[in-house]
Order: C-alpha cells, then structure tokens, then sequence
C-alpha cells in the first residue's frame, strides 16, 4: 500500500510539460492502415502502471490501435520538449495528458491541435469545465481525469469532522494545520475567496487578490509545517503530530481503508478539484487515432474504471455512471467544487509568488 500511496502522489508533480524524441518514421499506407498506433504520454510510476495494466489493453484490444506509452518528466519540462520537438515538426507523444496551466500556456503557442467534438461523440458525457477551449471557442484538451484536495483530519484528535474550511482560521487550531506549501499547488487563495468572499470570481482584480492574501494570512498562526514533501505531512497526519490540514482525498481513504485514523472532509464550500487533459499535439500525424482515443476514455464505463482501479474522480456526469454511493464518495463529491483559478497562475505567476513569500510563507 505504502508503494501504491508513494506512486500515486508522483502523478501530482509531473502535472505539467515537455519532451524531445523522434518521431516515428511514416509507415508505407497499407501497413498503416493494417497496425494502427498511438504514442500516449501519462503520468509515470503507479499511475502509468494501471494505465497500461487495466486501459491501454482494453482500447487496443475495442478499436485495433496500438499504444505505446511515454512516462512524462515531471514539471514544466513535457510541455517544454513537445514545444520544441512541434517546432521541428516531431511528436514525442501523440496525445498527452496536461495540466489545467500547461493547457494555458500550451495554448499560447498553438501547441494543441483543436480537437473536433463531432468525432468525439462521449465529448457530451463531460461536465462543461473539463472542455478546455482556446479563447475563439475551438477545443483544445477533453479532461481526462480528476481528483480532489480536502480538508483531512485525524480521528484520534477530532472526534467530529470539520464542516467548513474556515476550520483553518479557528484559533483553537494554532500550530495544527499541515498545508500545502506553494501558491500554485495548495489553491489556498482560492479557498480564502469561496469561503470569506463570495466566490473564486473575488479573485479577478488585483485588488481582490490582496484581500484574499490578507486574510489568508490569518491563519498563518495555525499553520505547524508548510508541506513539498507530501510524505512527511501524510506521516505527521497518521500519528496526530500535525492532526488537520489540506491533502489529497483519495490517498487520505487509502490510508483510512488501511487502518490509519485519518478522514477526509469535503467543506461545505466544496473541495478543491484540479485534473488533467487529454492534448494532440500539432505535431502529431495521428490525429484521426487520437479522436478515437479520446473518445473511448470519455465513455461514462471507462471514467468509472479509472475511479475504480486508479483512483481519479470521474470527469463525466455522474447520473451516466455505474459508480456504487461507495464507491463514488471514495473519489468524488457531489458538492459544488472549488476550481482553481488557473488564469491567474498563467498570466499573474511572478506576481503570485512575490506576494505569497512575502505575506504567507515568508
């Protein structure tokens, strides 16, 4: 289990960028017609592991089209390398799953080919905010998969689970939270916005983003560790050392399952969901398997799969799936979720991090 949790973290941080590589020699057509194949960039360790355990198999075994896997490095560096290999005309991976910034950023340079949604018939399962689209309406990733950040306590410590983030700003919590350590990853802002002022939408104007800092601030007294290194507060959690904070919900249930007096708590305000697309790179001559691709993981079945076998909360709409009430609520929430303001980590990120130095971890 330690090996599964350890894994399933490592998806987390290649949440992200680049890749060089030569593309594949063109195959003379008739072969191509008759092996049919596809370069699928996802992220490494556990989770690459049950896509080509329990996915993968199952697509070639349904559509004819190999799959030949690439484990993304982590950071910015895949969103890097497929820019720079789509400038010389190559695809280290034909379609890869990105983050939500990546998207952005990806975007900027017309990196992602717009993806046609009349080929993509599952598209209509989604739920509309995991349809990435350029500004001018044309799509440019379909989420791929989701998972949530909530508020996690241990049993031990408090008897009852907290109901609402401002659980963070209570006084009677000083030196107890374990928080995420950056502005870009822990959505702390975002929190502050949805639970003191109003909504996420209090974010769009510079000032907001000061009155949201300043009262995230607040809770600075309460704060005993903040977190990069997720195994150390996942640790300090388990033993009650550090009894409150934010982590991930389903590594909190795997620890809870394995007997660990753990909980995770989605906030009446909602928890926070990130998650990643699928993208076709320019680049890539295989446009018409990526469609079908992309289509077969939208099916409501294999969205329930992935919840089931790896763990990630659905991106369609939850009346469409087999899912059990159990089996739903280990991945998911049918609460309103806080979704990150993901604009402002593009367009605002020098600014975010100088301020977030200054007023919070500084």
């Amino acid at each position: 289990m330690r090996d599964i949790l350890n894994a399933k973290m490592s998806r987390r941080g290649v949440l992200g960028a680049g890749a060089a590589g030569v593309s594949l020699l063109a195959m003379p057509s008739i072969l191509r017609a008759q092996e049919k194949s596809l370069k699928i960039g996802v992220y490494g360790g556990y989770f690459k592991d049950s896509f080509d355990k329990n996915i993968f198999p199952e697509f070639t075994k349904a559509t004819g089209i190999a799959v030949e896997s690439v484990a993304e490095p982590t950071g910015e560096a895949w969103l890097v390398q497929l820019e720079q290999a789509a400038r010389a005309g190559q695809a280290p991976a034909d379609v890869s799953m990105m983050s939500q910034v990546a998207m952005l950023k990806g975007q900027a340079t017309e990196l992602w080919a717009p993806l046609d949604t009349g080929k993509i018939k599952n598209a209509a399962n989604l739920l509309d905010r995991f349809v990435n689209k350029y500004p001018d309406g044309r799509v440019a990733g379909i989420g791929a998969v989701a998972w949530y950040i909530t508020l996690v306590t241990n049993t031990d410590v408090y008897k009852e689970a907290p109901d609402s983030w401002a659980a963070f700003w209570d006084p009677a919590n000083a030196d107890k939270l374990g928080l995420l350590a950056l502005v870009s990853n822990s959505f702390l802002l975002e929190v502050t916005a949805k639970t003191f002022m109003g909504g996420t939408n209090a974010l769009d104007t510079e000032e907001g983003i000061l009155k949201a800092f300043e009262k995230l601030a607040e809770v600075k007294p309460n704060v005993a560790l903040w977190y990069r290194d997720e195994a150390q507060f996942e640790q300090a959690l388990k033993s009650g050392e550090i009894p409150m904070g934010q982590y991930y919900h389903d590594v909190t249930g795997l620890a809870a399952a394995d007997g660990h007096p753990v909980r995770s708590t989605f906030p009446k305000e909602g928890g926070i969901q990130d998650s990643g697309c699928w993208a076709l790179s320019r680049a890539s001559k295989k446009a018409e398997e990526a469609h079908v691709f992309i289509d077969y993981m939208s099916q409501p079945s294999i969205q329930a799969i992935l919840s089931r076998k790896v763990g990630t909360a659905p991106t369609v709409k939850r009346e469409l799936l087999d899912l059990t009430d159990a089996e739903f609520a280990a991945v998911s929430s049918d609460i309103e979720p806080i979704v990150p303001r993901y604009d402002l980590y593009q367009t605002k990120s020098d600014w975010l991090n100088q301020k977030w130095t200054e007023l919070i971890v500084g």
